[in-house]
C-alpha cells in the first residue's frame, strides 16, 4: 500500500501532457498525438546501552556492515508538446538500433505491447530500451538472470584485497546521494574514520545530475527541497571545517568518470557511497567498483537506507517474502536478535585545521540553481519553502514533535485525511535528511517496552508503516524488473488499458465529479504532497474506475510528490491496481463514495479542497448529483462524475480477467 511515511526512481516516461491515444489495441497500432490537458519471532534478546566505537566490517561481497556504533509548494501544471520519437540524450545510455524483434534472442525480444508503452509514456526511449518481454521477468524470478545486486556484488567481492591494501592519500571522499544529513549516516561516519585515522581531511561530494532528475521523474517541487536541504547540509559541514562541493554534470553515463577525476584532483584514493537500490543505481555502482579498481582507487558501499539489509529476510523455504506481513514478522524478529541494527552512527570528526588551507576553494562552492525544466516559479517556491522547511534539524523537530503528540494515537487517526494524524515525514525520508533507524529507534525508546511489536499501539502501528520502505527496498533488490516498467506479476502487463486523455486529464486536474477523488488530487496539485489514504483511493480509481495505466498515475505521482521515491511509489500503485507485491485482489475494487463516508465523514477534507461544494451540507457533500443537490453543484462549477462506478467496475473485473488470462 501507499505509505505517508514512505513514498520513484524507475525507466521514466516522456511528460504526461502529451500522452499518446491509441486507436488501435493492436501491438503495431496506428498512432495518433493528442495532446493531453496538464499533466510513495522470537522474544527480544537482553540488551546492554552500547557505548563502544563503531566497528567496521567488510563482508564477503565487499559491501560494509557497521555494528556496535555509540549513541552519542498552488502548483501549476502545464501542458507540453506531443511527443515524437525521442532523439538519443548524449551520455544517456540511447537504445541503439535493433534487429526485427523476430530475429532477437527470445529474452531480449520485447513485450508484445511494446510500442503501445512506449507510444504513451510509460518507457521514455531517450534513455531505456524497449518494454521487456514477461518471459524475461519471469527469468529474473528464476535466477536466470543476475540481478544487478548480484553484479554489484561480484564486482566489489573481485575488489576486496585491493580495497583494503589501497593507500588512503590526501583526502578521503563521501558522496552524498540521497543520505543529505550528518546524523546516524553509515557511509558518512566510515568516511570520517578513516579520514581521521590517516589523519587527511574528509571531502563531502553530492553530484547534481540534470538527465538523472528527466530520467528518474524527479517533481520540481522535490529537486526544490533537495536543494534546500543542500544548503543546510553545507552549513553544518563547513562548521565541522568539512568542505561540500556540488559538482553539475550534464550527461548522466559521464557522472563516474566525472567522480573519479575529481578524486583524482584532490588526491583522493577512498570513496565512500551509501547504497541505492533502484536498478540504475546498482548498475553504476558495480561499473564504479570496476572503475575504481582499474585506477588502484577503493570504493566502499554502506547499506543505511534500510533498517534491515535488503535480502537478508528469506521465508521457510528459503525464498524472499512477497507477502509484506510474514515479512514484518521476521523484520522484527530479526531486529530483536540484532539490536546493533538500531544503533545510531556517530557524526562525522571536525577535520583537521589544514583542510580549510588545503581545500580552500571547495568552501566557496553554491548551492546551483535547479535545471530549465526543473524550476518553480517565485510564487511557489515561497509556498512550499513554508510548507516544507527543509534540512535534517527540521526533520528531527517534527519526528519529536509527532512522537511526543500524536504517535499514540495513529493507529485512529492515521486513515483521517482532515486531521494531522500522520508523521508527515515522507518527505525526509525521501531525501535522506532522516533515516528509518533513527525514526525507529526515537518511536521504539518512547514506547513502555523495547519490543517493536509490543506496547503502545500507535507506536506498534507507526514503526509497522515505517518497515513497510524496508520492504518495498526488498522487493526492488530481487525482482529488479519492477524498475523497468513491468509489474511485479508479468501476466498482469496483457491487460488492455485504456488511454482515454480526456479522463487521464479530468483524474490529474481534480475534476472527475467524485468528491474525494478530486479533492486528494487538488491536495497534491497545491502541497506537492497527498495523505495516504487517498493515494490508494485515487489510484484504484485511474486504474480501476477508469482503466487507465496504472503506470500513468504512478508517473505523475512522480512528477508531482516532494516525497516521491520509487520503491514506495512503484509498491502503492502495484497495491492500489493489484498488479504488484502483495496486492489487494483484483476483484477488490474501492467503492469511491463509500471509501469518502468512511474516512471523510463530515466532508472537512473535501470542503477544504473544492471550495465548489464548500456549501454543501450533510451526506449530499460525498455525492452532489446524487444526493439531490445537482443544481448547486452545477451552478458552482462542480462537474458531474465522468462514470458511473457500478459499471466501470464490471469492465474493471472483465479486463482484468482477459489479460490474466491471455496467456502471453
Amino acid at each position: 500500500m501507499f505509505r505517508a511515511v514512505r513514498f520513484l526512481r524507475r525507466s521514466p516516461t516522456p511528460s504526461p501532457s502529451s500522452f499518446v491515444k491509441l486507436i488501435s489495441p493492436s501491438p503495431h497500432a496506428h498512432l495518433s498525438v493528442v495532446p493531453s490537458a496538464s499533466f510513495q519471532s522470537t522474544a527480544m534478546a537482553p540488551s546492554k546501552p552500547a557505548k563502544r566505537k563503531a566497528q567496521t566490517t567488510l563482508l564477503a561481497n565487499g559491501i560494509t556492515k557497521t555494528s556496535n556504533i555509540t549513541l552519542s509548494k498552488k502548483r501549476k501544471t502545464t501542458a507540453s508538446p506531443a511527443p515524437t520519437p525521442a532523439p538519443a540524450l548524449p551520455g544517456s545510455s540511447p537504445p541503439t538500433d535493433q534487429p526485427p524483434v523476430e530475429n532477437l534472442d527470445p529474452l531480449r525480444a520485447p513485450h508484445p505491447s511494446h510500442e503501445i508503452s512506449s507510444a504513451n509514456g510509460i518507457v521514455l526511449r531517450a534513455f531505456y530500451p524497449r518494454e521487456m518481454s514477461n518471459a524475461r521477468a519471469r527469468a529474473y524470478n528464476a535466477d536466470a538472470l543476475p540481478r544487478p545486486m548480484e553484479t554489484l556484488n561480484a564486482s566489489l567481492a573481485a575488489a576486496a584485497a585491493q580495497r583494503v591494501a589501497t593507500a588512503v592519500g590526501r583526502a578521503v571522499v563521501h558522496w552524498f546521494k540521497m543520505d543529505l544529513r550528518t546524523a546516524d549516516n553509515r557511509a558518512l561516519s566510515q568516511a570520517s574514520d578513516k579520514a581521521r585515522e590517516a589523519g587527511v581531511p574528509l571531502v563531502a561530494l553530492y553530484v547534481l545530475s540534470p538527465q538523472d532528475f528527466e530520467a528518474h521523474l524527479t517533481a520540481s517541487v522535490r529537486v526544490d527541497f533537495m536543494l534546500r536541504c543542500l544548503a543546510v547540509l553545507r552549513e553544518d559541514l563547513a562548521r565541522l571545517d568539512i568542505p561540500l562541493w556540488i559538482e553539475t554534470v550534464a550527461e548522466r553515463n559521464k557522472v563516474p568518470e566525472r567522480v573519479l577525476e575529481l578524486m583524482e584532483r584532490w588526491g583522493a584514493r577512498h570513496l565512500f557511497v551509501n547504497l541505492e537500490y533502484e536498478v540504475d543505481e546498482l548498475r553504476r555502482e558495480a561499473k564504479m567498483a570496476r572503475m575504481c579498481a582499474e585506477k588502484a582507487m577503493a570504493l566502499h558501499v554502506a547499506h543505511d537506507t534500510c533498517v534491515v539489509m535488503p535480502g537478508t529476510l528469506r521465508s521457510g523455504t528459503g525464498r524472499p517474502y512477497a507477502v509484506y506481513s510474514p515479512w514484518y514478522r521476521a523484520w522484527v524478529r530479526h531486529i530483536h536478535e540484532n539490536l546493533e541494527l538500531l544503533e545510531l552512527s556517530e557524526g562525522p570528526s571536525r577535520n583537521p585545521a589544514s583542510a580549510r588551507e588545503i581545500f580552500a576553494g571547495l568552501f566557496d562552492c553554491d548551492i546551483p540553481p535547479p535545471p530549465e525544466n526543473k524550476r518553480l516559479s517565485e510564487e511557489e517556491a515561497q509556498i512550499f519553502q513554508s510548507l516544507w522547511p527543509a534540512g535534517e534539524h527540521e526533520a528531527m523537530k517534527r519526528l519529536d514533535k509527532f512522537c511526543e503528540a500524536d504517535i499514540g494515537g495513529y493507529a485512529a487517526n492515521r486513515n483521517i485525511p482532515s486531521t494531522s494524524g500522520t508523521s508527515n515525514l515522507s518527505v525526509h525520508f525521501a531525501s535522506g535528511t532522516l533515516s528509518a533507524r533513527t525514526a525507529v529507534r526515537v518511536a521504539r525508546d518512547r514506547n513502555k517496552t523495547k519490543k517493536l511489536d509490543a506496547g503502545i499501539e500507535g507506536i506498534q502501528t507507526w514503526i509497522s508503516e515505517v518497515a513497510w520502505r524496508d520492504f518495498y527496498k526488498h522487493v526492488l533488490v530481487h525482482w529488479p524488473y519492477t524498475c523497468m516498467n513491468k509489474p511485479f506479476k508479468p501476466e498482469y502487463s496483457n491487460i488492455e488499458w485504456s488511454y482515454d486523455q480526456e479522463h487521464f486529464a479530468a483524474w490529474t486536474e481534480g475534476r472527475t465529479g467524485f468528491p474525494i477523488v478530486d479533492a486528494a488530487m487538488r491536495q497534491l496539485r497545491g502541497m506537492g504532497w497527498m495523505h495516504n489514504r487517498c493515494r490508494m483511493i485515487v489510484a484504484s480509481f485511474l486504474s480501476k474506475d477508469l482503466l487507465l495505466d496504472w503506470r500513468m498515475g504512478e508517473r505523475y505521482f512522480m512528477e508531482h510528490l516532494i516525497d516521491g521515491d520509487f520503491a514506495s511509489n512503484n509498491g502503492g500503485w502495484g497495491f492500489a491496481a493489484s498488479v504488484g507485491v502483495d496486492p489487494q485482489p483484483y476483484f477488490r475494487i474501492f467503492n469511491p463514495l463509500l471509501q469518502s463516508e468512511k474516512f471523510d465523514p463530515q466532508g472537512d477534507y473535501i470542503r477544504k479542497w473544492v471550495p465548489e461544494l464548500k456549501g454543501v451540507v450533510g451526506k449530499a457533500i460525498h455525492d452532489p448529483y446524487g444526493r439531490g443537490v445537482g443544481p448547486q453543484a452545477k451552478k458552482a462549477g462542480y462537474p458531474k462524475p465522468i462514470v458511473e462506478h457500478k459499471g466501470a467496475r464490471e469492465r474493471a473485473l472483465a479486463a482484468y480477467k482477459r489479460g490474466i488470462e491471455s496467456g502471453l
